[in-house]
């Protein structure tokens, strides 16, 4: 039976780069979207139909000997399952984040694989960790009802900026930088956790982990995954990394304009020209860190912080227009990048993964 792909963005990629490196034999026979619209014709080679002129092309044997794997975000699954019954094409299974999430350990970068935290031995020391989940007062309800683990606790972002609450915790609090929320996304909620809970009055605070998670993204761990952070000497937590083509630099022009990766470029030149001698390799390979979503030791935190935040300052001083002067969030995409440059540079660390859960 040929396996169809439906999806054609990270998500899709990421699914058929696993399959292919643990079935090299199966044949994936195409990506299907609803639309071409602005995707690839192409991915690794495969072609990228619409579902309409493909379905149309298929016998009713045809049909009957095809599996279709829908790799999407959840949220427009059900939709996507009624096109495909619509089309008489009724054998399809959802990729849930759960089981995309495992076929995520089977990808590499320079071949080397992407430790998934949960191939850790268990320890016997419970980490104490705080993860922070971002909210924004106008953040969409959610569908489904989730119960969040007890080391989260929500922070409103851009609290500064309306008199609507939608969390007890304010990112407008202590020394803040609440009022760049347009500008800078869930990063406001970073810079408080940097300058309100580790470092400061509050450096003596006996977390030995920090963490960031969005309202309808965390990371998924376990009980037996937080055992693992100690004992085994987890520096970082990282969601694993999404794939793009050609690479991630093309990926994000369609959010950044050309100007604003030039800015970005003069900032690293200027504060860290070692970090921007590896700039351009970084940006040249598929895999991204995405969502601005970690967990890392308390020191860790702080230096990555440390080297981040003067960059983004020096970017909204360059760019045109400036930061004050638009409403787009050009710097918490460029975060993105930058994130993967870091931890990317600094293999040293022992970073490990877990599998972001998608809340719907």
């Amino acid at each position: 039976m040929d396996l169809v792909i439906f999806g054609a963005q990270a998500i899709a990629l990421g699914a058929y780069k696993a399959l292919h490196n643990l079935f090299p034999s199966r044949n994936i026979r195409c990506f299907l979207v609803t639309e071409g619209g602005n995707n690839a014709k192409y991915l690794s080679g495969i072609p990228v139909l619409e579902l309409a002129s493909f379905s149309k092309s298929l016998s009713k044997e045809d049909q009957e000997n095809i599996e279709i794997l829908i790799a999407t975000p959840e949220d427009i699954m059900p939709a996507i399952e009624t096109s495909l019954d619509e089309q008489g094409l009724v054998c399809h299974v959802r990729l849930t984040s759960e089981r995309f999430n495992e076929l995520q350990s089977f990808n590499s970068i320079y071949d080397k694989r992407f430790m998934p935290v949960s191939a850790l031995p268990v320890g016997y020391h419970k980490a104490s960790l705080q993860v922070f989940m971002a909210r924004f007062y106008k953040d969409k309800e959610l569908i489904n009802n989730y119960s969040i683990p007890d080391w989260i606790t929500p922070i409103q972002v851009g609290a500064s900026l309306c008199n609507k609450r939608v969390a007890n915790l304010l990112d407008s609090e202590g020394e803040n930088i609440s009022y760049k929320n347009i500008n800078y996304s869930e990063l406001t909620a970073l810079f408080w956790i940097w300058k309100n809970r580790i470092t400061g009055d509050w450096s003596e605070n006996r977390n030995e982990y920090f963490g960031l998670c969005h309202y309808r993204r965390i990371l998924n761990l376990s009980d037996d995954d937080i055992l693992r952070l100690a004992d085994n000497g987890v520096d970082v937590v990282l969601p694993f990394p999404m794939p793009y083509e050609p690479d991630i630099e093309e990926h994000h022009k369609r959010y950044l304009k050309n100007g604003d990766w030039n800015s970005l470029l003069i900032a690293l030149q200027e504060l860290q020209p070692k970090y921007a001698a590896k700039f351009k390799d970084i940006l040249k390979q598929q895999y991204l860190y995405n969502y601005n979503i970690m967990i890392a030791k308390k020191h860790v935190m702080a230096d990555y912080c440390e080297w981040l935040f003067p960059i983004l300052y020096r970017v909204e001083e360059i760019s045109s227009p400036k930061g004050v002067d638009r409403a787009d969030r050009y710097i918490g995409y460029m975060s993105e990048t930058l994130t993967t440059l870091y931890f990317m540079v600094n293999e040293q660390l022992n970073i490990v993964h877990a599998g972001c859960k998608f809340l719907v």
